[in-house]
């Protein structure tokens, strides 16, 4: 196949003068370089198409591709990484990974917890802050945890996203709502073990990689999986593959939540437990990093014993088969 590849490249929207945190969940080049090399030596012509604009100038001189690796996370609104797959839909283009659907309503993590609930899957008891008249509505038990509702790679946690009392939300809620221009999750703290799995393939097809404990190391800010931790996991975060009963039941809880939620071909479902030990959800990423050395997924793929090849060749042909005989979607 002719396999095209859309992505974010950090350095060229560093170049253009966007901020290192405005950029933290785009790609670096040894990322796109890795996808294309597992494709090509899988045997698919391979084309680096770039972002979305890239994309769009691509599309009206009449490029097409038989199969588009998207991994665009976008730039602004709650569509932002649903942009790529919508544009893709409208040329019945195929591509790997979830659908627009499935990708505007999981970067909003309140609307996705909803849907979770509904789903009858414990989650923390939360609420949603769009403004500072907000927060006077929070009836929850503290601590809480805030962070904003449409980021990833744990952008905007620190060591201030629990808070103890109205002051301390008070002032978080503030924060993050000038930095973010978006509303924020303010959801109950749980104090348990915290754990992330990794999933491939679609609907009843779906099967756990494996389930990775995240655990913080000394010098790490407390309690949490912040930016700074993640940023600097070699020195701060010990990983860990999860085997036994609490395993199973974590994959248990995750595969409900991909397929509940639709979600297509590989990613990741985060979990906490509380004080009990009980399972919650606490986010779903469908459009995981995919980083060899650095990116949870291919680091639950390692300690499994699963090379990135592999890896990147089960993501595809999980999106293969939605296509019919003559490759079309």
């Amino acid at each position: 196949m002719l396999i095209g590849i859309t992505y974010d490249l950090r350095e060229e929207y560093l170049s253009e003068g966007y901020t290192e945190m405005e950029t933290a969940e785009f790609d670096r080049p040894d990322t796109i370089e890795a996808i294309d090399g597992a494709l090509s030596v899988a045997g698919h012509r391979t084309d680096r198409i770039g972002s979305i604009k890239a994309l769009t100038k691509r599309l009206s001189a009449g490029d097409r591709w038989d199969m588009v690796f998207n991994i665009a996370e976008g730039l602004y609104g709650f569509g932002r990484e649903a942009q790529v797959p919508a544009l893709l839909d409208a040329y019945r283009i195929p591509y790997v990974f979830s659908d627009a659907l499935v990708l505007a309503v999981t970067l909003h993590k309140g609307m996705t917890k909803r849907i979770i609930r509904d789903l009858g899957i414990a989650t923390p008891a939360f609420a949603v802050v769009a403004d500072e008249r907000d927060m006077e509505t929070v009836r929850l038990p503290y601590p809480l945890f805030v962070k904003p509702v449409a980021e990833g790679t744990s952008k905007g946690i620190d060591a201030e996203s629990r808070v103890e009392s109205f002051a301390e939300l008070s002032q978080t809620c503030r924060r993050l709502l000038s930095a973010y221009g978006q509303p924020l999750l303010v959801e109950a703290f749980l104090p348990g073990r915290e754990f992330t799995v990794g999933i491939v393939g679609t609907g009843e097809e779906a099967a756990v990689l494996g389930t990775l404990e995240i655990f913080l190391k000394e010098k790490a800010e407390k309690d949490i999986y912040s930016y700074a931790n993640k940023e600097n996991y070699r020195e701060l975060v010990e990983y860990r593959l999860l085997e036994g009963t609490l395993a199973a039941k974590a994959e248990e809880i995750a595969l409900a939540v991909w397929r509940g939620l639709g979600c297509r071909d590989g990613g990741r479902v985060d979990l906490r437990a509380d004080g009990e030990g009980n399972l919650h959800f606490l986010e779903v990423n469908p459009l995981a990093g995919l980083h060899p050395v650095h990116s949870d997924l291919p680091i639950i793929c390692r300690l499994a014993g699963i090379s990135y090849q592999v890896l990147i060749g089960r993501i595809l042909e999980s999106a293969c088969k939605r296509l019919d005989r003559k490759g079309r979607i």
